[in-house]
C-alpha cells in the first residue's frame, strides 16, 4: 500500500471504539493469511457496531462505502487483535483518523501494514459528517477538509510511513535487508 496521498469518504465514529466493535470476537478464527479468510475479514469490518449505526459493509461488494474512518479519543481499546486492523484494510479502509489511539492498536496498524493511523492535532470528528470526502497527506502532517482549504495538522508519524509503505514490520525489514527474502535450506 502507498501511503504518499489518501483521499476518499468519511466513516464517524465516536470515542472509545473498541476491537469488538471492529470485529467480534466470534471471527476470530477466520485466518487472515489465506486470500478468502482476507476477503471475508474485510466484509465482517465493523461487525460489532449497533444496528442503528450507518451501514458501513456494501453487502453486494464486501467492501466497505468509505475510506478513511474519523474517531474520537481511545480509537482501537480493548483487546489486542491484529485481525481488527486487517479487518480494516481488507474492507477498503486506508486511514483511520482519531484523537488519540489505544496503543496496541496503533501498534498493529504499523506492524500489519493494513491501515495509516493518523493522529490528529484538532479533534474532528464532530465537525465533520460521514460522506464528506478529505484528503490525508502524511508526508507534510496534513489533513484537508471538503472544502480544499481548511487544513488541519497531524502528528508527525516520521519512519513508520515508510513501514506502511512497505506492507508491514516484515516486508520492510526484507525491504532493509534485516531479514533475508528467502529461506535457505541446510
Amino acid at each position: 500500500m502507498n501511503q504518499q496521498c489518501i483521499e476518499g469518504k468519511v466513516y464517524i465514529l465516536e470515542n472509545d471504539i473498541n476491537t469488538d466493535q471492529i470485529l467480534t470476537a466470534e471471527f476470530m478464527k477466520i485466518n487472515p493469511a489465506t486470500d478468502e479468510g482476507y476477503k471475508e475479514l474485510g466484509s465482517l469490518a465493523m461487525s460489532g457496531l449497533s444496528d442503528d449505526s450507518k451501514p458501513f459493509i456494501n453487502k453486494t461488494t464486501g467492501k466497505s462505502y468509505y475510506q478513511i474512518i474519523i474517531a474520537g479519543t481511545n480509537f482501537g481499546c480493548g483487546s489486542s487483535r491484529e485481525h481488527a486492523p486487517i479487518a480494516l484494510g481488507a474492507s477498503g479502509i486506508k486511514a483511520v483518523i482519531a484523537d488519540s489511539f489505544a496503543r496496541i492498536f496503533f501498534r498493529n496498524c504499523i506492524s500489519t501494514g493494513e491501515i495509516l493511523p493518523v493522529q490528529t492535532t484538532k479533534s474532528l470528528y464532530e465537525s465533520i459528517k460521514t460522506g464528506d470526502i478529505i484528503e490525508i497527506d502524511p508526508l507534510n502532517n496534513t489533513i484537508i477538509l471538503q472544502d480544499k482549504r481548511t487544513k488541519i495538522k497531524s502528528k508527525d508519524l516520521g519512519g513508520l510511513v515508510d513501514i506502511i509503505n512497505a506492507g508491514g514490520m516484515f516486508k520492510y525489514a526484507r525491504k532493509i535487508n534485516k531479514i533475508p527474502n528467502c529461506i535457505t535450506e541446510y
